[in-house]
Parts: structure tokens; sequence; C-alpha cells
């Protein structure tokens, strides 16, 4: 998928939604701690933990420190 794609879809999914699309140190961030789960715990678990991070955002979480403890564990879980 082109960065142009991406972004073009990150910023209609984030309208649809009500919510401010990511800017790229975000996206990096998520992109990096789905890596890290999917390939050091499972797979299925990428878009589950990503899902947890938005959550604990949402609730007024740190992306970056969340993301990174998130990756802490999953790199652990080997």
């Amino acid at each position: 998928m082109s960065e142009n794609v991406l972004g073009d879809w990150l910023v209609e999914a984030a309208a649809a939604l009500g919510v401010e699309a990511p800017g790229r140190e975000v996206q990096v961030a998520v992109l990096d701690l789905a890596r890290d789960v999917a390939h050091n715990v499972a797979r299925p678990g990428a878009p589950l933990t990503a899902f947890l991070l938005g959550m604990a955002v949402g609730r007024g979480a740190d992306v970056q420190a969340s993301s990174a403890e998130l990756s802490r564990l999953a790199t652990r879980a080997e």
C-alpha cells in the first residue's frame, strides 16, 4: 500500500469516526507495535493490541509511552 493510499484512508476513516487522523509519528509507533506483537506473540494479537492501545489513548494515556510498553511486553513474550 502506498503512503498516499494509506494517508488518504486514514483521513477518510478518521473523518467517519469524528476523530483526528494520526500523524506520521503515531503511525510509526502503532505499526512498530503491531509488528512486535505479530512476530513475538501471535499475528491476530496485532490488531487486538492496537485496539487496546487506542482504548488506553482514548482514556488519556500517552500513545508513545503506551506503545513502547506494549512492545516491551511483546518482545519479552518470545
